[in-house]
């Protein structure tokens, strides 16, 4: 006599408890997450003018160049000379410093040591963005 073997039936996994338990994080975390204020970034509107603007003056770019060397109008500055100049402008001049994609951090770092110390009080990293 041969005996039959049963052939168990394939098991079913339920994913309809994950799915629960995915909604109620998802659900958890939209309620307790902080979405971004706008109101925290400060912001200046312009007329269109310069004129009866608080800060009239034109801004100053510096250009750090790959070479870690300061370049003010084309020209590449040391940065006793750089000092000097920034020194010599009025203070309410913004000073905009534009670094170049291969510049190294401590480079920007003594530029913007030198500008502080020269009395730069608007002092600006700007940074231009691919197309």
């Amino acid at each position: 006599m041969q005996l039959r073997r049963r052939i168990p039936s394939p098991r079913l996994i339920s994913l309809v408890s994950m799915v629960d338990v995915l909604l109620i994080m998802l659900v958890f975390f939209m309620v307790t997450s902080t979405y971004l204020n706008l109101d925290m970034i400060p912001m200046t509107q312009s007329a269109g003018g310069t004129e009866g603007a608080p800060n009239a003056a034109t801004p100053v770019m510096i250009r750090l160049g790959p070479d870690g060397l300061p370049y003010l109008r084309g020209q590449p500055l040391a940065y006793d000379v750089l000092s000097a100049q920034l020194a010599a402008l009025p203070a309410d001049t913004p000073v905009l410093i534009l670094p170049s994609l291969n510049a190294d951090t401590q480079s920007l770092v003594t530029l913007m040591d030198v500008a502080t110390s020269a009395g730069v009080r608007t002092l600006r990293v700007v940074q231009v963005a691919a197309p």
